[in-house]
């Protein structure tokens, strides 16, 4: 059966990837437009339209799937859709377009965190299980008739992206199973059953530590916030991203207050706290915190 793939990010990339070595027939490819990128706003394209030009498969840029795009879908010869993070809900006429419908990877056990940020937001309240669904999609939020899932453990040491990529490569383990069903139309469609919770995209404020909060949920925001956001906090007037931290034993420190000159640990609330790893001021390189704490000269809190 000849597919149509919709995604944009590397995660998305990375299954694009997997389905053409598992001798899948991707006719045409849907992505997100260019973006720009870096300080210097440099005009890219995403991850799925630089592995469809490496695959040698046609890419259709555009952030909707309107009365164009689908007249050449249509003319790609296509008859069935799988999504993996493409960004946008396809309307009515989009999912009418392809004979066999639309399919949709997501990355949790539906209906748990629908949404653009399932993984990050499991992180985030500290689960340590999530899974990965493949549904038929609908004119809602990932609301549609589930064909199959699978659980996946989230490692303590799981960020957000370790995570998404070892999602991603399960992710093609799951719909090679799935999709020999799919092509012979034999599929046991279950509803989803519970209720809802919802996982919105991660933004700056989401990603701003709050160190009143105590050391587990820190370290979970930090864990959830890597790659993208990266969570972040001031540090006088410069802003600090803070890429690995790890729960401290130690008590007694004061939420958002360094130990000591010499030591990078801080206070949390609920009288925790966490060691910091590795950071990122504003404008330099990552390093590790305690190289950062060396050239602090008045030793404050973080604000």
């Amino acid at each position: 059966m000849k597919i149509v793939f919709a995604g944009t990010p590397e995660s998305a990339a990375v299954v694009l990837r997997g389905l053409v070595a598992s001798g899948h027939e991707i006719v045409s490819v849907l992505t997100r437009t260019d973006s720009e990128v870096g300080r210097k706003r440099t005009l890219t394209s995403s991850p799925v339209a630089i592995a469809a030009e490496e695959l040698g498969i046609s890419c259709i840029k555009s952030n909707s799937v309107d009365h164009e795009v689908i007249q050449q879908l249509k003319s790609s010869g296509a008859e069935l859709g799988i999504v993996v993070a493409y960004g946008t809900i396809l309307k009515k006429a989009a999912l009418d377009s392809l004979s066999a419908g639309w399919f949709n990877l997501h990355y949790s056990l539906l209906p748990k965190y629908r949404g653009a940020a399932p993984v990050q937001q499991a992180i985030l309240n500290g689960e340590s299980e999530t899974g990965i669904t493949i549904f038929k999609l609908d004119e809602g939020m990932d609301t549609g008739l589930i064909i199959d899932q699978m659980p996946v453990s989230i490692e303590s040491n799981d960020t957000a992206g370790t995570l998404i990529g070892r999602m991603s490569e399960l992710g093609v383990s799951l719909l090679n199973q799935t999709l020999p069903a799919i092509y012979n139309n034999q599929m046991n469609f279950k509803t989803q059953d519970g209720e809802p919770s919802f996982a919105p995209k991660p933004t700056r404020a989401t990603a701003l530590i709050d160190f009143n909060s105590d050391a587990a949920a820190v370290i979970n925001q930090i864990r959830a916030m890597n790659p993208a956001p990266m969570a972040w906090v001031n540090f006088g007037s410069t802003q600090i991203r803070i890429l690995s931290a790890k729960t401290s034993p130690k008590t007694g420190i004061l939420p958002g207050h360094l130990a000591s000159v010499d030591d990078p640990t801080v206070g949390c609330g609920q009288n925790t706290a966490i060691e910091l790893i590795n950071l990122q001021p504003a404008g330099k390189s990552p390093m590790s915190a305690r190289d950062w704490l060396r050239g602090v000269r008045d030793l404050k809190a973080f604000n």
